[in-house]
């Protein structure tokens, strides 16, 4: 079995989660999606990416579309956005959801046709956790590299500690993002709570999700601005 083919078995495993797990309407989400937005505004603000309605943007393994729709609620045209996702019937619920001026491809991110420096920003979130075949992971991180502008970046969103439980998924701590692009240069933010506390503090009550997130260490994901100079 190749990569592509693992990659997609580990999704169908996923299959049997509870329908609610992620679900925005559940306290520990919600949380969890407004922390990120509002680490993503002030990651934008502090790289100068505005005016950000001009940008073009590509998110590889955009998954049913909610990041796409979330990029154009803060300003970014559906007209420059390109999602890109490999599992049929996810690209078809994020086609339904999204503008039709919005271009979805479906299939592997490595066969992506765009020439070099098409994107100022190429967004991955939760991809290269998936990804347990190193080889693999350089050659993706190393398409999305070149299609990435000079003077634009990669922004990044993962975890990076390896979950115990699933061994579907593998950590992406800084020394492996640094190593994945290593010419570049990268702002940083630790955020969200580790989710097993996240969804049983939040039952209790949501503003505890903000308590417990105030404690640096149970911080589990990274996002970043991996910098394209030259």
């Amino acid at each position: 079995m190749n990569e592509i083919e693992a990659i997609i078995e580990r999704y169908k495993r996923r299959d049997n989660l509870p329908e609610d797990r992620y679900s925005y309407l559940s306290p520990w989400m919600y949380m969890h999606e407004q922390e990120k937005e509002r680490a993503i505004i002030r990651l934008i603000k502090k790289v100068r990416l505005y005016p950000i309605n001009n940008k073009t943007l590509l998110e590889i393994g955009c998954g049913t579309g909610g990041n796409l729709l979330q990029f154009m609620r803060l300003g970014f045209s559906p007209n420059f956005i390109v999602g890109n996702e490999l599992i049929p019937q996810r690209a078809i619920l994020a086609r339904e959801r999204t503008p039709s001026q919005l271009k979805i491809i479906e299939g592997n991110a490595l066969d992506l046709k765009f020439e070099d420096n098409s994107f100022d920003i190429v967004y991955q979130s939760m991809v290269f956790s998936s990804i347990l075949d190193f080889k693999f992971r350089k050659e993706l991180a190393l398409k999305i590299w070149n299609l990435t502008k000079v003077g634009g970046g990669i922004l990044w969103y993962d975890f990076i500690y390896n979950n115990p439980v699933n061994n579907d998924v593998q950590g992406i701590p800084f020394r492996k993002i640094k190593t994945l692009f290593p010419t570049s240069e990268i702002f940083k933010y630790k955020i969200s709570l580790a989710p097993p506390i996240a969804r049983r503090v939040s039952k209790i009550h949501f503003r505890l999700y903000d308590i417990f997130n105030s404690v640096r260490f149970l911080r589990t994901h990274l996002l970043c601005w991996i910098m394209k100079t030259k």
